[in-house]
């Protein structure tokens, strides 16, 4: 029986009254201010007609995010095939309206993997088009023939870029990149987006934000941030930096609920990116 009395037991009149007295301290709080609550919460975002990808993005410019792992004895001989690859679309470059905008080893991640970013310009039409003159061209095929000795698995997605990032620009030599990449709970797109939008506006002074991208097709609700950088020192003192600007914390804060998982690689461009 002691050890009973230690611990209350709430009667249902009592429960009525705990919550009446958190519904009335809460609003108490709310004037002229969020409540403190709702602090708590991951902000609510309104039911719309809209597609997501037409509120956060330009649905006209696709990009293919192409994901190898490589073979580790067979390193040198692929990038040499995929290098011939690239030099191959770029001499049909105005046929297909299709450019590389980045081509990276990962060097801390997932190790023996490359990762290549193309842009098609025209939207899903654009790669149509594009897959229909590549696979029937011998030459095209032969070399992806001849990778496939090289990989063992690769992954492809299609993405658009988050509206509020800035443009992308090729950066010249002395860079490494951070690929942080979130896998996102179903139906939150559109909160991670407002976040974001304001989030961005911390890490714009160092010219550190490369691209911001959303998965369209493959891997759903998936999220990759590209971050360039002179160092893994440089992007220390970057990150920190960002912690001790009023507003990121808070920004960091509604965005974390959203995420099921997270990874964060470590990239090098390849001799024949175009930014380095």
């Amino acid at each position: 029986m002691a050890l009973l009395a230690r611990y209350k037991v709430f009667s249902p009149t009592m429960l009525r009254q705990s919550v009446r007295t958190l519904s009335t301290t809460s609003a108490q709080y709310a004037e002229g201010s969020e409540s403190w609550l709702s602090k708590l919460l991951v902000r609510r975002i309104e039911p719309t007609k809209e597609p997501h990808s037409r509120m956060l993005s330009d649905k006209e410019v696709i990009y293919a995010l192409n994901t190898h792992n490589v073979r580790p004895d067979c390193m040198e001989k692929y990038l040499d095939n995929y290098k011939k690859v690239v030099e191959f679309i770029h001499s049909k470059k105005d046929t297909l309206n299709c450019e590389l905008i980045g081509s990276w080893t990962v060097n801390v991640g997932d190790m023996d993997q490359c990762v290549h970013l193309w842009k098609y310009t025209g939207g899903f039409e654009a790669i149509d088009h594009a897959n229909s003159i590549v696979y029937a061209d011998q030459d095209y095929l032969k070399l992806s023939k001849e990778r496939g000795n090289y990989l063992r698995s690769r992954h492809l997605q299609y993405l658009l870029a988050f509206s509020y990032w800035p443009q992308i620009e090729s950066r010249e030599g002395g860079n490494i990149y951070e690929m942080r990449s979130y896998r996102l709970k179903p139906g939150t797109m559109i909160e991670w987006g407002n976040n974001w939008a304001r989030a961005i506006n911390f890490r714009k002074t160092n010219n550190e934000a490369f691209a911001g991208f959303f998965s369209q097709v493959g891997r759903l609700y998936n999220v990759h941030h590209i971050w360039c950088y002179k160092s893994l020192q440089a992007r220390k003192e970057n990150r920190e930096a960002a912690w001790r600007s009023p507003g990121w914390d808070e920004c960091v804060a509604y965005t974390v609920p959203l995420i099921k998982d997270m990874h964060s690689r470590i990239l090098s461009p390849t001799k024949f990116s175009p930014t380095q």
